[in-house]
């Protein structure tokens, strides 16, 4: 199988040699080849491995979720069943965290619109001082807004 270099690999992947370097220390993927001078030099299933790793990444995976899926892939076996465990808790993740900027826009909104004018300072506090200390004594999880 025809080899490349490490900046040929990287740049057919879309990452830099130090990523790759990176995914081989931490076994995402198999060690290189080395040439006679040193180098490393990378199959073509590397880029595409990688690409692979990104692929996941950009799904909000992290790099030890994805380890596991290809592991499952490297022994034969469908990695399916568990991306579908993993994209459910991505999912949930991600419906949490948009609850929690609904609830962090309304609270800008209503800021915004309080500003206007910018009240007098009620017993010497000013108001944007005022709502600040409010907001911090409020539990993030206990305020949603739909």
């Amino acid at each position: 199988m025809a080899t490349r270099r490490i900046s040929e690999t990287a740049a057919e992947a879309g990452v830099s040699s130090d990523t790759l370097r990176y995914y081989e220390r931490i076994g995402l993927i198999g060690p290189a080849e080395r040439a006679p001078s040193g180098y490393r030099r990378y199959d073509a299933l590397a880029a595409e491995r990688v690409r692979f790793i990104k692929g996941a990444q950009r799904m909000g995976l992290r790099l030890t979720d994805i380890r596991d899926l290809l592991e499952i892939r490297d022994r034969g076996a469908c990695p399916c069943g568990h991306t579908r465990g993993l994209l459910v808790q991505r999912l949930n993740s991600v419906n949490e965290q948009l609850c929690h900027l609904r609830a962090l826009r309304h609270d800008l909104v209503e800021m915004l619109d309080g500003l206007d004018g910018c009240p007098a300072p009620p017993a010497g506090t000013w108001w944007c001082e005022t709502e600040f200390t409010k907001k911090g004594g409020e539990p993030d999880d206990v305020r949603t807004v739909p």
